[in-house]
């Protein structure tokens, strides 16, 4: 499938059993629930999806359950999260074999990549598949900034495709646009700055909370696409408490917490990563249950 890289793509869980083994049936039902709720496309094995959790092999199993339930009804991206190039590379070519329709490529993990380091490792995986790649900048959460001059370079090759911005800068939106043009689709990656980013030119949204709440996510995007921001943002507004906990480090925790709270899917999550507990966890139930006492209706929002 050729990747329509716009509108609102979940950062999907991997669902658990109770002993921490894959459900990958749990999986596919809640990757069939969002693909029914609207959504324009899914990412797999990204951070909520706790990549870096999951054996090589689970990965791949985790990529073939999707690509079967998916069945090409929306694109299918694959994160790409290894500690080496070459694990990095040759995932990016199981990807490709399995069916998946895109790859969204983050720096090597554990390693704090110089720049010209991780210019190398985006290139490398590019280099080693056919398919479209997104790069993924997420400076806050793993150390690496890859910057305009960076872009510049990664923009020689021609399947790097797409950014997912995730530097909580909006501005950066607008300088990639004034340096590249259309070469790259910019796509934002942080929840709780989804619409401003919209409203700046990025064409996608990669979302956390977008698994408990697809239907409001997609009317948010609609909505500021036709350019009507204010009813855009009355659904943001109500919106924005639970956004925000994609940006805290238990973000993993919280969102499964959310979905499980949403009969959506169930908060395990896998060691070192724990449930969560005490205030915390009273704080996303709160958030919650006044999200559901206060629920738009979408009903006022359609054309």
């Amino acid at each position: 499938m050729k990747v329509n890289w716009q509108g609102v793509y979940p950062a999907v869980s991997t669902q658990f059993h109770s002993d921490q083994s894959l459900d990958l049936d749990a999986s596919q039902q809640m990757l069939d629930r969002l693909i029914n709720e609207g959504v324009h496309g899914i990412i797999v094995c990204g951070t909520v999806g706790e990549n870096c959790s999951l054996s090589a092999a689970e990965k791949r199993q985790v990529l073939s359950a999707a690509k079967e339930v998916v069945k090409g009804r929306v694109p299918l991206i694959s994160g790409v999260a290894e500690t080496t190039t070459a694990l990095a590379a040759s995932y990016a070519k199981d990807a490709e074999h399995i069916g998946i329709d895109g790859l969204m490529v983050l720096p090597g993990m554990v390693y704090k990549s110089q720049p010209h380091e991780a210019i190398h490792h985006l290139l490398q995986v590019a280099k080693n598949t056919a398919l479209p790649v997104m790069v993924y900048n997420n400076p806050v959460s793993y150390s690496v900034d890859i910057s305009l001059d960076s872009m510049a370079i990664l923009a020689e090759q021609p399947n790097i495709v797409a950014v997912k911005e995730s530097t909580e800068d909006t501005r950066r939106i607008s300088e990639l646009y004034n340096r590249f043009g259309d070469r790259f689709t910019v796509f934002s990656g942080v929840d709780d700055i989804a619409l401003e980013s919209l409203m700046l030119g990025a064409t996608g949204w990669i979302s956390g909370l977008t698994n408990v709440f697809p239907q409001e996510s997609v009317a948010i995007y609609n909505l500021a696409k036709q350019g009507r921001y204010a009813e855009a943002l009355a659904i943001w507004r109500w919106f924005l408490p639970l956004l925000r906990l994609d940006t805290i480090p238990t973000l993993v925790q919280c969102i499964k917490l959310a979905e499980q709270l949403a009969g959506r899917g169930s908060e395990t999550v896998r060691a070192p990563r724990l449930p969560l507990s005490g205030l915390e966890r009273q704080r996303v139930e709160t958030l919650f249950a006044e999200a559901m006492a206060t629920r738009p209706d979408l009903r006022k929002f359609s054309q």
